[in-house]
């Protein structure tokens, strides 16, 4: 396996390439963003080790960047900062794991296992569906690059419906995955919801298929 290591920190970038290669792995080292970002998109490599603090270019353009041009090498993120919402801006920017310093190595070795196990699926920072745009980062919708403002209901309902696009999803699972399982929702909820969402983004991108559910199409414009 061959990992990238992009830290800009000389000890501990040389303590992480030893201890990798310890373990059998083919790693090379990068200082900066703009040279982890070349060899990331050229050098072959099984998955990434990526700090947020770089001289050049951040870390977290260094995924966005990757992400946008489809490419989807497996990213673990290390920085200082440890806030949650600095941890939500790494994953939501394309990182697959986020890690904060000080970290522990075996930690580090477990985490860096599992992403190699997923592989590189794609896993898109924004999620396109025909002439539909959601980018949960913003929480931003548009059709045809025109901006469309949803509810929280009414976003998380087609946030569901876009990750599942192209495929029937039935008014059970809508009510699972989008509505609070706790609270006694009325069994018309989805079809009220689904006619807010075909008001304001148009009918054409959201199929009834009767007696299974609903599918959110992948073509038109």
């Amino acid at each position: 396996m061959r990992l990238l290591v992009v830290e800009d920190e000389q000890r501990l970038a040389t303590a992480l390439q030893r201890g990798l290669q310890a373990e059998g792995f083919a790693v090379d080292v990068a200082g900066d963003g703009p040279t982890g970002l070349d060899l990331a998109r050229h050098g072959g490599y099984d998955a990434m080790i990526l700090d947020v603090m770089l001289p050049g270019l951040s870390g977290y353009r260094v995924v966005q960047q990757l992400r946008s041009e489809e490419h989807w090498l497996p990213v673990l993120m290390l920085s200082a900062k440890d806030g949650e919402y600095d941890q939500a801006d790494g994953l939501d920017c394309g990182a697959d794991d986020y890690l904060t310093k000080p970290f522990s190595y075996v930690v580090l070795l477990a985490r860096l296992r599992a992403l190699l196990r997923r592989g590189a699926a794609p896993r898109p920072a924004v999620i396109t569906a025909g002439p539909l745009t959601l980018d949960p980062a913003r929480r931003r919708v548009t059709r045809d690059d025109t901006e469309i403002a949803l509810t929280a209901r009414e976003y998380a309902l087609l946030e569901y419906l876009m990750r599942r696009a192209g495929e029937v999803v039935t008014k059970v699972e809508l009510l699972d995955h989008v509505w609070d399982a706790a609270v006694d929702t009325a069994p018309n909820a989805v079809e009220v919801y689904v006619g807010y969402l075909r008001r304001k983004l148009g009918r054409d991108v959201l199929e009834t298929v009767r007696g299974a559910g609903y599918r959110l199409t992948v073509t038109g414009g």
